[in-house]
């Protein structure tokens, strides 16, 4: 050991060390002073740390090959003490500088941190939610629109990156921690505020900060009346881009200081109405109660601004909403969001909330994809850090089949606003759809663990069990989690009745639909259902079949009158089928069963076409048609339809049970369905 320390004086290791170590230390400080003034992501830091940590170790190496005798044989013994060395080194490298991962779907996300692809440039902001500091708490909506105002006039600026307000509601107005919220954001600034209203006075407080350094770059507090409040949403806007050194096109600052309105009752009963059409853009399972109240609100807010583009915009959206998830489709939503979209593009012609507008009613209303790019394309010219129009997109490419090009579409959505569940949620009802139901799983529970109220989210995660393996648990525990008596509990009624008669369980199947008649229900594949055809299927299960022909009499009765009314609905043909075939009318059956179809085939629609196509299925069987049945399950199990047609699936829903004898029934249970996407690196 004494010679050994005798040859690190002669190639003078410890000074080398000392120097480098000296050098270093000065280096990381000068990098973490420019790092917090330009907001660097601390991956740039961790990256020096570790570089800097490995060239330790090789400095070391040359400096004893390269010293006063670095002629010299390095002897066995050397070699052993410098392998020790590094492994020591290795494992100090470990724990200060550990790797930074790409959030992977499933992983805790409360140990998350800026995902792969989110660069939190000195230019990225998130709007945390405004503190409602009015001593009545009723006016929480008016800090919430306040707050959802600015943030969509910032989202209207090209040269800012702004996280969406779903991604950003889960938070405190004031987090304990601003920095790590900053870095599951994947922002480098944050934006709090507060407001206080008292009768005609509003108070804002604003302030602006860099979360690494927690630097206060820009505050302000405005004095206003109700009258002049609008003013202050494009004031904040563009000082917060002056502070951020974001160029305004002359056109961005037009639309982000640019009054909607003049008259502070419009704009307090947009603000309400904001509030309602928030909820249900969260949770679009409360579409039938949230809906009518944000019209209401739009209604009135246009009665007293005729002028108020902004309203008759979310007007048409709402509607649109209404139409698509109440479910409500009648042509009066359709007609009334034309009117509201026309109206605001005639006020505002560059409205973003308009264009997208008019992209729902073509996609929504008339499957018109094309007519809905469009508008989509001119929406993101002017507001472009929409979350929304880039999930929008993404759903209509998978309506028309492209599943490979919709799940790249769903990644970008959850790379671009990494705290919007939404992203996640569409992701895995894709994957569920290409029966890859694994990615599926991981993509639903994440969309879960990032919603303050996640009870659909972990309805479909359990039909993704039940479609994958025929595992009920996870339903049954979605399901009991919900509180009977509240929205959400109604809103789930078909799942529960689905639940209960896969477990045949059909006196609660019965029970259920029996208190649901006048509310449609829909399925995951925007499919209306009409509850009284399953009703009477129940009790036709239990036996009663009295009971089951009067309902279905009454419900054939009801659907004939509604097809009258609307010819072109798929939706109506399926249910009008149901009642047929459980009167005995077996033709009658099988044309509307035809019919439905035709209206909604697969080239038409690769998400809703299919499920027609199994309810269609259902009926043939209810029918006697049991050719026809079969045809139609066979070709369900060639192309992405994972959940509307699955092997698990067939094998628990009663629905089939006529056909368990069949063989030819028998072999398609022995066939693997086919998978989309499953190469390797498919996206």
């Amino acid at each position: 050991m004494s010679d050994f320390l005798q040859r690190l004086r002669e190639r003078k290791l410890v000074q080398w060390a000392l120097a480098y170590i000296a050098g270093a230390f000065a280096l990381l400080q000068g990098v973490d002073i420019i790092a917090q003034r330009f907001a660097w992501p601390e991956a740039v830091e961790r990256a020096l740390i570790v570089a800097l940590a490995v060239g330790f170790f090789v400095v070391l190496v040359l400096a004893w090959y390269h010293g006063e005798r670095g002629a010299q044989r390095v002897t066995g013994t050397e070699l052993s003490i410098l392998a020790l060395l590094l492994a020591i080194g290795g494992g100090v490298l470990l724990r200060i500088a550990p790797a930074t991962k790409a959030l992977e779907p499933g992983a805790p996300v409360s140990n998350a941190v800026t995902p792969a692809g989110i660069s939190a440039d000195h230019k990225s902001i998130a709007v945390l939610p405004f503190e409602n500091m009015s001593r009545d708490p009723d006016n929480a909506y008016f800090a919430e629109g306040i707050q959802d105002e600015i943030l969509t006039r910032l989202a209207k600026i090209g040269a800012l990156k702004v996280i969406s307000r779903t991604s950003t509601q889960q938070y405190a107005a004031k987090p304990a921690n601003l920095r790590e919220t900053a870095q599951q954001l994947g922002v480098a600034n944050i934006l709090e505020g507060s407001v206080q209203r008292a009768g005609n006075t509003v108070h804002v407080n604003v302030q602006l900060i860099r979360a690494a350094s927690d630097e206060h770059l820009w505050a302000d507090s405005y004095n206003r009346t109700l009258d002049d409040v609008f003013r202050v949403e494009g004031e904040v806007a563009q000082a917060v881009a002056e502070a951020l050194n974001a160029k305004l096109q002359p056109e961005e600052g037009a639309r982000a200081t640019r009054m909607p309105t003049h008259n502070s009752e419009a704009h307090d009963m947009y603000l309400r109405g904001l509030g309602h059409f928030n909820r249900l853009n969260d949770q679009y399972n409360l579409a039938y109660q949230e809906a009518p109240l944000a019209i209401a609100a739009f209604e009135q807010a246009l009665a007293k601004d005729p002028q108020f583009a902004l309203a008759a915009a979310d007007l048409a959206r709402t509607h649109m909403y209404f139409y698509w998830f109440g479910p409500d489709r009648t042509e009066a939503h359709l007609a009334a969001a034309k009117t509201a979209a026309e109206r605001a593009l005639a006020l505002q012609p560059d409205l973003g909330e308009a264009h997208y507008a008019m992209a729902l009613l073509a996609y929504w209303g008339h499957r018109d994809y094309a007519t809905a790019l469009n508008e989509l394309a001119v929406a993101r010219k002017t507001w472009p850090n929409s979350s929304e129009i880039e999930q929008i997109d993404a759903a209509i490419v998978r309506r028309q089949g492209d599943f490979d090009s919709a799940i790249a579409g769903f990644r970008r959505a959850c790379e671009f606003d990494p705290r919007n569940n939404g992203g996640w949620f569409d992701l895995g009802l894709t994957f569920g759809h290409m029966r890859r139901y694994a990615e599926a799983d991981k993509a639903l529970a994440r969309s879960a663990e990032l919603t303050t109220e996640p009870g659909l989210t972990l309805i479909r995660r359990g039909e993704n069990q039940a479609f994958w393996n025929g595992d009920l648990g996870m339903m049954r525990s979605a399901v009991a989690a919900l509180t009977p008596g509240t929205p959400a509990y109604q809103a789930a009624a078909y799942t529960r009745y689905e639940l209960a008669s896969w477990q045949r369980d059909f006196a609660a199947a019965a029970s259920i639909a029996d208190a649901d008649y006048e509310q449609p229900w829909f399925d995951s594949a925007n499919v209306s259902l009409q509850p009284a055809v399953h009703a009477a299927a129940a009790h036709a299960a239990l036996g009663d079949s009295a009971k089951a022909k009067s309902i279905f009499a009454a419900a054939q009765a009801k659907m004939e009158a509604a097809v009258r009314a609307r010819p072109d609905d798929p939706d109506l043909h399926l249910a009008l089928g149901f009642a047929d075939a459980g009167l005995g009318l077996r033709d009658a059956a099988i044309a509307e069963g035809r019919k439905a179809m035709g209206l909604m085939p697969v080239s038409r629609d690769a998400v809703s076409g299919p499920a027609v196509e199994s309810y269609a299925a259902q009926i043939f069987v209810r029918a006697g048609a049991k050719d026809l049945a079969i045809e139609r399950i066979r070709h369900l199990l060639t192309i992405p339809c994972g959940r509307s047609m699955s092997i698990a699936l067939l094998e628990i829903n009663p629905a089939w049970d006529p056909l368990r004898s069949d063989a030819r029934f028998k072999a398609l249970l022995e066939t693997p369905p086919a998978e989309s996407g499953k190469e390797a690196g498919h996206e």
